[in-house]
């Protein structure tokens, strides 16, 4: 007990405290007065900093317990909503814990609640300590990985790591610190060879491949050093080498000291032989806990021995899924003219109620009582929350990624820029040389018309980028790395020069080619009135991205959307003209596409007379009456303009309340026991 729950001061020299102990040895009595002088002259905030900054290094081994764990989720499973039911075990430093089982049995989600970080549609019924005390886990002390790796693919592997030390590492923690820190993080996962790679491909350069983007994810979460490590499918789609790899590197980390638990749905027999302890499931029931090499005998006393030639996992797996009863029943014939098809000879149902009811009246699950009770027997040391960056810290770090992401990310805007390019000279050509007469306001209102409904079609080409912007923002959300508001401006702020650069060349391109009056506030009107369009379509694409992360979805509601804005934007048909219910009230008001229109011509034609015959004239707004509707205010293109960014900032309001509702009312896959309000002793 000792040994698990040792203290900072009384741990080996590799760590922090106890290489402390043995300088001290060494140091004068006149060095050590002069320095408690000085730890008294230290302020309370400046003592309490050093010592946070020193949990970042410092190892404590910390152990986790549950008993008869019980977790019920809604709607999950047709015949029950209990999908794991009564599991026992423990976890001990130093050592790898696998949780194993055939599809569905309930890995995933004992090892979420273990974690504590079930949805909220999940209760769960049992004990989980930590150090023999009832408490959950704080930030920074545990490192969660899950099935999918969510990283951003324009950035290297270091500059990633980075990014990520800045957003959970505290701002005392100096910038030298943090970058040994990420070092660090990169020597333990063994990815010193790919540190300057890009992690995703570009045109000259493949991108990391599937194991290393794996070992990515959990470097990142190595970082404030944690006590504990939860993986799920850490071999997900691995190949048989890089599967080695990466259980030679958790054993390694076991080795530092940390508990690392994870799910494995198979494994090959080199992959088994580095487990710990194997907690097997089946249909939510644990069939046993304790030691790899304890639970093929354990299947030996049950009656199903393990073949000389098979895998472990393999034959566990045979033993106690299901879906063999249908594939041994398609394959009868088959077995009854050749030999038989496998060496388990009962029904799998019957196979499970088998093992389960050996392995409750065996030694090894009185061993594992006994393990519990020693662990429990007296409380360890309460584990701490670590801080982090302040918000006014995430935002400037978010931003600054966020601009490198979108300018390395050819989709991104480079692309768009390029496609708006093309189509403003194609439209500036078509629509050269209409003259300034009476007979071209038509033309011009429809080469208006065009330009805003185009332009805001081709913003569907960013939206890959928003729905994997979304994905990022979820996963260092769930792992409270940042936050909402730090997200959304950082996201905003850092669209702004790019968007203003796409405003700004398109409109010195297709301003002139059309023709419109040469004066310099009424180009940057026009200017300023793309620009907020631009940044009304960046809003709703992020509003889609966060309700479908189905990029075919996506984009096919977006040009949806932006058809129904184009019926009802007073071009087809004046306003006045449509049907009053829906399409006039209340569509023709909230769609952008009516101010921007209405602007731009009030921009070109309020204050501008056409001559008529020899010495009558007409005013532009009576000119365009049959074309659009315009007032003849020359404040008109200011409130309009207002509107518009009223607009923007709505949808910035919608895509707030949108993440947010989903983070409070959807199930997301990530909750710590206190935000679950579940956790039911």
């Amino acid at each position: 007990m000792e040994e698990i729950y040792s203290s900072p001061d009384t741990q080996g020299p590799s760590s922090f405290s106890g290489s402390k102990v043995q300088r001290k040895k060494h140091v004068s009595a006149s060095s050590i007065s002069s320095q408690n002088d000085l730890e008294k002259d230290m302020t309370e905030e400046d003592q309490r900093r050093m010592k946070t900054a020193s949990d970042y290094h410092t190892k404590h081994e910390s152990a986790l317990v549950w008993r008869d764990v019980t977790v019920t989720i809604s709607g999950k499973r047709k015949y029950s909503d209990k999908v794991v039911k009564g599991c026992t075990g423990y976890a001990v430093p130093g050592t790898l814990t696998v949780i194993m089982g055939p599809a569905k049995s309930g890995k995933s989600t004992l090892l979420r609640a273990l974690a504590g970080i079930l949805p909220n549609t999940a209760k769960v019924y049992g004990e989980v300590l930590v150090n023999g005390r009832k408490s959950e886990f704080k930030y920074g002390n545990y490192g969660y990985i899950g099935r999918k790796d969510e990283l951003i693919d324009t950035l290297t592997v270091r500059e990633m790591l980075y990014h990520a030390s800045l957003l959970q590492l505290p701002g005392f923690i100096s910038r030298a610190e943090k970058a040994a820190m990420v070092e660090d993080a990169i020597l333990a996962m063994s990815l010193q060879e790919y540190s300057d790679s890009r992690i995703g491909s570009n045109f000259h350069s493949k991108g990391l491949s599937n194991g290393e983007i794996r070992r990515i994810s959990i470097a990142r979460e190595l970082i404030t050093n944690p006590q504990f490590i939860f993986i799920d499918e850490p071999l997900y789609h691995l190949d048989c080498v890089s599967s080695l790899l990466m259980m030679v590197m958790l054993k390694k980390l076991a080795s530092t000291g940390r508990t690392v638990i994870f799910t494995m749905y198979h494994s090959s027999t080199e992959v088994f032989g580095l487990f710990d302890n194997i907690c097997l499931l089946a249909n939510g029931k644990m069939l046993f806990f304790g030691e790899t090499l304890s639970c093929l005998q354990h299947f030996a006393n049950a009656g199903f021995p393990c073949p000389v030639m098979q895998s472990p996992s393999d034959h566990f797996l045979r033993a106690i899924n299901t879906d063999f009863d249908k594939i041994i029943s398609m394959c009868k014939n088959w077995q009854d003219e050749h030999r038989e098809f496998s060496t388990v000879k009962m029904d799998t149902a019957a196979a499970i109620q088998t093992i389960e009811t050996t392995y409750k009246a065996s030694a090894d699950a009185l061993a594992v009582e006994s393990m519990l009770v020693k662990l429990t027997e007296k409380a360890g040391p309460m584990i701490k929350s670590k801080g982090h960056a302040n918000v006014f810290e995430c935002i400037l770090i978010l931003t600054w990624r966020s601009c490198l992401n979108m300018a390395r990310d050819f989709r991104y805007f480079w692309l768009r820029l390029m496609l708006y390019m093309l189509l403003m000279i194609s439209m500036g050509t078509v629509f050269t040389n209409i003259g300034h007469t009476l007979f071209s306001v038509k033309a011009r209102v429809v080469a208006v018309f065009f330009f805003i409904a185009f332009t805001s079609l081709l913003s569907i080409g960013g939206f890959p980028s928003h729905i994997k912007e979304i994905k990022v923002y979820s996963h260092e959300k769930a792992a409270r790395h940042t936050g909402l508001i730090p997200f959304l401006l950082g996201n905003l702020l850092s669209s702004i020069p790019f968007l203003f650069l796409i405003s700004s060349l398109c409109s010195v391109v297709i301003y002139f080619l059309l023709g419109l009056r040469s004066d310099f506030s009424l180009f940057m009107y026009f200017v300023l009135n793309f620009f907020v369009c631009l940044l009304i379509n960046e809003g709703m694409l992020m509003i889609l991205a966060s309700f479908s992360p189905n990029v075919f979805k996506g984009m096919l509601t977006m040009v949806f959307l932006q058809i129904i804005m184009m019926l009802v934007a007073g071009y087809f048909r004046l306003r006045d003209e449509l049907p009053r219910a829906v399409w006039k009230y209340p569509l023709s008001y909230l769609v952008f596409h009516t101010y921007a229109i209405e602007g731009l011509l009030e921009n070109e034609y309020v204050g501008v007379s056409f001559a008529v015959g020899q010495i009558g004239s007409i005013s532009g707004e009576k000119a365009l009456r049959d074309s659009y509707d315009i007032s003849s205010s020359r404040n008109a293109k200011w409130i309009n303009l207002l509107i518009l960014v009223i607009i923007a900032l709505g949808y910035r309001l919608i895509l707030f309340l949108s993440l947010y509702m989903g983070e409070k009312c959807r199930s997301w896959p990530y909750r710590s026991y206190r935000e679950n309000k579940c956790f039911v002793n």
